[in-house]
């Protein structure tokens, strides 16, 4: 509705924009060049970050930009992830029927691995979302995972993703044995004032916006209410949009900004 008023091609604050139209940040260049590096080399490596910081976009980011004649991506996200059922998605990815029993599967894996790398020249990259709710278990079997040939060297990149939580479990004495293998850690932070203006301003220019929408005062007050985290400025930026296409107004200023957090978002 409120992209023709405004005279937009795309809508604007939405999680499927493509990953190169996506506003890229000081961070979020740092974070795909070190998961470039763990793909590259085979590393594990830990991504966290609080809510709304941007973690399942810059894993996305990341995965379309990789090198699809190098590099095959195995993808999970299961809050209830056991080890028998993460052999289990990630052989079904590689078009295999699993082995019931979890030793056979890892075998069965392993041999998959080396098969595509063999034969096909692909590495793979594993990534886990949602990590931060995987159990001890879990967790372990990922350390078991990477022993391979005696240590020697990493089957695979593995990244998991996961909020802040995880990487406060990992720095637990029980989790010393995971800990002390990964490779790489990004901890991925809110936008500060700056980035959520510019933010602002280049998802509307991917939308087609052809001037100014929101006001410095605007950006001040979705700065203050979402604290810098990406999914709360899409949120109230998109209710400002319509809060100001209904009363047809074409800039949103800060009077309109606390109208709609107040009316709407509280």
């Amino acid at each position: 509705m409120y992209e023709s008023f405004y005279g937009f091609s795309r809508t604007p604050f939405v999680r499927d924009i493509p990953a190169g139209e996506m506003y890229e940040s000081v961070m979020l260049d740092e974070t795909l060049g070190r998961l470039e590096y763990a793909a590259e080399r085979q590393l594990f490596a830990v991504i966290t970050g609080d809510c709304g910081t941007g973690k399942t976009t810059t894993i996305r980011r990341f995965t379309e930009t990789l090198d699809q004649s190098k590099f095959k991506t195995l993808y999970l996200s299961d809050s209830k992830l056991t080890p028998r059922h993460f052999y289990k998605g990630l052989l079904e990815q590689l078009g295999c029927e699993a082995k019931f029993y979890r030793g056979d599967a890892k075998r069965q894996l392993h041999k998959e691995i080396e098969l595509m790398r063999g034969i096909h020249h692909l590495q793979p990259v594993v990534i886990v979302d949602e990590a931060h709710l995987l159990d001890r278990e879990m967790l372990e079997e990922v350390r078991f995972l990477l022993n391979f040939k005696m240590d020697a060297q990493s089957p695979m990149s593995l990244i998991l993703v996961g909020q802040s939580e995880l990487w406060d479990r990992l720095r637990l004495q029980a989790y010393a044995a995971i800990r002390q293998r990964i490779d790489l850690q990004c901890k991925l932070s809110h936008y500060d004032r700056a980035q959520v203006g510019d933010y602002i301003i280049r998802h509307l220019k991917y939308a087609g916006a052809q001037s100014d929408i929101f006001s410095d005062g605007a950006m001040d007050d979705i700065y203050q209410f979402s604290s810098g985290s990406a999914r709360l400025i899409n949120k109230v930026c998109t209710h400002s949009l319509l809060y100001g296409a209904q009363n047809k107004l074409r800039i949103i200023d800060d009077r309109m900004v606390k109208h709609v957090i107040q009316g709407e978002l509280s």
